[in-house]
């Protein structure tokens, strides 16, 4: 499974961290990616979605079970 973003596509960096006898070993950040059940056109799926992007509103959570009583007033 790819470690990136399925709705903005964000996926892992890649660099160096150099000491200071300017050593030069590589290094990865990755996304920060939760695994969420999203709607997504109509449809309930596993996705894998960075926080921004959750955090931005551009994926509406799926509910579990059966609507509330405050829900269907």
């Amino acid at each position: 499974m790819a470690r990136r973003c399925e709705i903005c596509g964000k996926g892992p960096l890649v660099g160096n961290t150099v000491s200071h006898a300017n050593n030069k070993n590589k290094t990865r950040s990755l996304p920060n990616l939760r695994s969420v059940r999203a709607n997504l056109a109509g449809e309930i799926r596993h996705i894998r979605v960075c926080t921004r992007c959750l955090k931005a509103g551009k994926v509406v959570k799926a509910g579990r079970g059966r609507p509330t009583a405050s829900a269907q007033a």
